[in-house]
């Protein structure tokens, strides 16, 4: 009999992930309202590596991970394409909203699925995304000279192979005037294990940086330490961008805890991201005022590169908007409004409580 413990490699965590409410339930202790979720209609795709199910006994994490029945109840202003990227869809793969920076959908796959996450009307899809698909995508970047930043995203690119990412990877290298590419991802959080050497080398080789999704200090685990210092001994640049969310991060304390873990790890805090109105997210977004609020705590009370920005991903598809204070909002009923870059102005769903 082989009695090999096979959990430490990525491709058994992606194989033997959990999706079903028995399957939870042989890891953790369900409450009667998350039971209650199972058994009704989840409108996003449920999947959680078994690695990331040891951390879930910390209420903070498994209110992003498990369903709730919140789900369902679709808010005033939350939309199934808050950011408003299928307005800007250049190719099937590619969003092309900012002048010089395009979103490259990779992969619908994550090893994880977050609860608000703003793609869930495509993320876990049984969608058509793999390499042979991805020439027209590779020719519009070609041929739009002004495209110097790709970032790569989905879905989870980080979740492919060594060998479809470098394919993927050496193409988007070979046009001349990319000169950033970055990899979105959640990995390094819920699928450690998948930080090989032969991944970092891989990463190095084609100049990426990690723009990482880290949200709370108890993620910061020995296996995701070891990850991402990995990753910095490879010469690999990571950020993070954390989402602010209602009863899990939205205290002064948990921020600096995250933050400065992050810090000790070589990830530099990037964004603090306002919960983007998706489709049953009202139960994660905190006000902006709040936010604002947050941010402001911290300068002056940790160091200033543990600060992010805070940030409102205007929707409809205007663009992240740094938010430095009460005076740059104004208030009209329930929607918090404010100028994106160009000067243009956005309204974010804020209803009063």
């Amino acid at each position: 009999m082989n009695t090999k413990d096979f959990s430490n490699d990525w491709k058994w965590q992606i194989a033997n992930r959990i999706h079903t409410q028995e399957q939870l339930a042989e890891h953790i202790t369900l409450s009667e309202k998350e039971r209650a979720a199972f058994e009704g209609e989840i409108p996003l795709s449920f999947a959680v590596t078994p690695y990331y199910t040891t951390l879930l006994n910390s209420s903070a994490l498994r209110k992003t991970v498990i369903p709730t029945d919140a789900e369902n109840h679709v808010g005033t202003g939350e939309l199934a394409d808050p950011l408003g990227e299928e307005d800007h869809r250049a190719t099937p793969h590619l969003i092309h909203t900012y002048p010089d920076k395009v979103l490259f959908l990779a992969t619908t796959f994550c090893s994880t699925y977050c609860r608000y996450c703003t793609r869930s009307r495509i993320v876990g899809k049984p969608l058509t995304f793999d390499v042979s698909t991805f020439e027209e995508t590779f020719q519009y970047i070609e041929q739009h000279t002004e495209i110097r930043d790709v970032l790569l995203s989905g879905g989870d690119p980080l979740t492919m192979t060594d060998s479809v990412l470098d394919e993927l990877l050496s193409r988007i290298r070979s046009i001349p005037h990319v000169k950033m590419v970055r990899i979105g991802s959640k990995v390094p959080v819920v699928l450690p294990m998948r930080i090989t050497d032969e991944l970092c080398s891989l990463l190095r080789k084609h100049r990426v940086w990690l723009s990482l999704h880290f949200i709370h200090a108890d993620e910061l685990t020995e296996e995701t330490q070891q990850a991402c210092r990995k990753l910095a001994d490879h010469g690999i640049g990571m950020v993070s961008q954390t989402v602010l969310l209602k009863g899990i991060n939205d205290n002064t304390p948990a921020l600096i805890d995250l933050f400065y873990g992050l810090l000790e790890i070589n990830v530099k805090p990037y964004y603090l991201l306002q919960c983007d109105p998706v489709h049953g997210s009202r139960h994660f977004r905190t006000s902006v005022e709040k936010g604002i609020e947050l941010i402001q705590s911290l300068h002056g009370s940790i160091c200033g590169l543990a600060v992010p920005q805070y940030v409102i991903d205007a929707p409809g598809g205007g663009g992240k908007v740094p938010i430095l204070g009460k005076e740059q909002i104004r208030r009209d009923g329930d929607d918090v409004v404010f100028l994106n870059y160009l000067g243009k102005e956005y309204r974010y769903p804020d209803p009063l409580i």
